[in-house]
């Protein structure tokens, strides 16, 4: 599948240093490539902890190929941030979809599942299936 046939990937994060070390591992563990467009959105735009309406719709945008954005998020505020977007309806792309799944573990299924070219329904279910993961 091309590249421009992907589902994106944003990981909206409290910390950018976390959005962003998040993606990195969801990339290398899906092979090191960089076909599956994923971008971190975290932080605030001065550079402090918190979320950022702007930036995740920038990421958002970014990372849009046209089969659908997969967001996933760390905790409150960055779900109520995107919740927000969504219902106002002209800040993200059509198909921008908040994905229920823990952070790091869903962000390295979604990841890992639309490298296969999946449609957004496959890795939304696959990052949603990471709070299954067994660790004992």
């Amino acid at each position: 599948m091309s590249d421009d046939k992907l589902v994106g990937i944003v990981l909206v994060s409290h910390s950018a240093e976390v959005a962003s070390s998040v993606a990195e591992l969801a990339r290398g563990l899906a092979g090191g490539g960089t076909a599956v467009p994923v971008a971190p959105a975290g932080g605030t735009e001065g550079g402090g902890l918190g979320t950022s309406a702007e930036l995740i719709a920038a990421a958002a945008a970014s990372v849009d190929r046209g089969a659908g954005v997969a967001v996933l998020t760390d905790l409150g505020s960055a779900v109520l941030t995107v919740k927000a977007l969504l219902a106002e309806g002209d800040e993200l792309p059509d198909g921008t979809r908040l994905i229920d799944a823990p952070f790091v573990e869903g962000a390295v299924a979604a990841v890992v599942t639309a490298a296969t070219g999946a449609d957004l329904d496959a890795v939304a279910g696959a990052a949603a299936d990471a709070y299954t993961y067994r660790k004992v």
